[in-house]
């Protein structure tokens, strides 16, 4: 066969019970924009989140002249991608109103609702509709999957703080006023659902096979290496790099879920032989802690990062942990991250805090980063993207919501001026929602909740 064959943009390998969506690829025709028959690159969106507030002399720059020669300790891990960073200061959420009492519940869901619960209806799931969904709900008819929500922690929540109905503690996404959006918290599952996984002789995903037994590439394999031979040199190490990919997060996967079983074996009393002492501590995908947790954080970011390379979904949200009461003995201590925000300024805790932001910041750089080394069409997949990462509270000491912490990383298709500090924006949360989806090319009939403008200022043309 001759090299550079059109291909379909959905196009997919094929195997018994599997189904591996292709990235969009050069044959496709999104890089000849003569041809009529073109597609115009997808702008995606990401939405990363982390509770509590951060440290705000460590996280915020000195100055916009410094942001990229100089950044704050938190950024750190986002040095080599600054340049296709923006950040803003001056962003301010959603006021408490009648909810004085219930600051985590309002930091998860009022994040990108922009918008308060009815207060009227406090048991019953009562607030607006989520930007992630209001650009579902405009994306979703070209994609496999309308969305895509990931969770690290179980979207439980045991306190009752306002008489607030559970789930604003646990959730970002409500798909109506009165309907929460469910995350998935286990990367199996995750996987399955992206690259269509089914078990032999049903029609729901496979759940039960052994890690050895479900490899999607073996599945599929055949037919990458007939379509690989019709493929230009630049396609061809787009599809190896895929691949491999696919395969790296398989692997990381199986060895989470060994882990899992591990730690199941352990609490019943039977230690396992494929353990030795000098081997990391077994966890458990239900609540991933230990010395793991950024590997399992990671691997629901090459889910992510895969998602948007295949245009299986255009919007993706990630909670990276809830307001409850987790903690990060990867960094050497095991306090919990929401205790440790009370610090009145101890030094020791407030080190502890910064360390937890730099950690979860460093999860978000893992996956910009990687969207960055993708190429797509004459630029990357980051290029294409709004990857935003942010927290509902400012300061988790005061419970402040004056001066939201925000990052946002990628051009959005050529719509957004990144590699720049702003430190006197003036707006709110819906202020920032608003234009988010306007540059992701989102058609609104109405502000997100607060929102009374765009902010001029991310634009690329300011």
């Amino acid at each position: 066969m001759s090299k550079n064959t059109a291909i379909d943009r959905r196009t997919c390998l094929t195997g018994v019970g599997a189904a591996l969506a292709l990235p969009l690829m050069d044959a496709m025709g999104w890089a000849e924009a003569s041809e009529k028959q073109s597609y115009q690159l997808p702008i995606r969106l990401g939405f990363m989140y982390m509770p509590h507030g951060v440290i705000m002399d460590q996280f915020w720059p000195t100055d916009a002249e410094s942001f990229l020669t100089s950044p704050p300790p938190a950024l750190d891990s986002l040095r080599p991608v600054l340049d296709q960073c923006l950040m803003m200061k001056g962003i301010a959420g959603v006021p408490n109103g009648p909810f004085k009492g219930a600051p985590h519940a309002l930091e998860l869901s009022t994040w990108l609702t922009a918008a308060l619960p009815d207060p009227d209806k406090r048991d019953e799931i009562s607030i607006s509709i989520s930007a992630d969904q209001i650009a579902a709900g405009a994306l979703g008819a070209f994609t496999t999957l309308p969305s895509l929500e990931l969770a690290t922690m179980p979207q439980t929540w045991k306190e009752n703080q306002a008489g607030l109905n559970e789930a604003y503690y646990s959730h970002c996404s409500f798909r109506s006023p009165t309907q929460a959006v469910p995350a998935e918290i286990n990367p199996r599952n995750v996987l399955n659902r992206l690259f269509n996984k089914k078990t032999q002789g049903s029609g729901r995903a496979s759940t039960g096979m052994s890690p050895l037994d479900r490899s999607m590439l073996d599945l599929v394999l055949g037919g990458a290496r007939d379509l690989r031979r019709t493929l230009s040199p630049t396609d061809q190490r787009k599809l190896d790099e895929y691949l491999d990919s696919v395969r790296s997060v398989e692997r990381r996967i199986a060895a989470i879920e060994l882990r899992q079983k591990e730690a199941a074996m352990e609490k019943a009393g039977v230690r396992s032989n494929r353990r030795h002492e000098s081997d990391s501590p077994p966890i458990e995908i239900k609540i991933p802690e230990g010395d793991r947790r950024s590997e399992y954080m990671q691997v629901m970011c090459d889910l992510n990062v895969l998602a948007f390379q295949t245009d299986t979904t255009r919007v993706c949200t990630y909670i990276g942990s809830t307001p409850n009461g987790v903690s990060y003995p990867e960094l050497g201590f095991t306090d919990k991250h929401h205790s440790t925000t009370h610090h009145n300024n101890q030094s020791e805790k407030v080190r502890k805090v910064a360390a937890i932001t730099a950690f979860n910041i460093e999860q978000f750089a893992y996956m910009v980063k990687k969207m960055h080394s993708l190429r797509e069409g004459d630029g990357t997949l980051l290029d294409n993207c709004i990857m935003m990462w942010g927290s509902g509270l400012e300061d988790g000491n005061k419970h402040t919501r004056e001066n939201l912490p925000f990052i946002l990383a990628g051009r959005g298709g050529g719509s957004i001026n990144t590699g720049r500090f702003l430190p006197d924006v003036k707006g709110n949360q819906g202020d920032l929602l608003t234009t988010l989806l306007k540059c992701a090319g989102i058609p609104l009939d109405r502000p997100i909740g607060i929102a009374t403008k765009q902010i001029s200022e991310i634009s690329a043309s300011s």
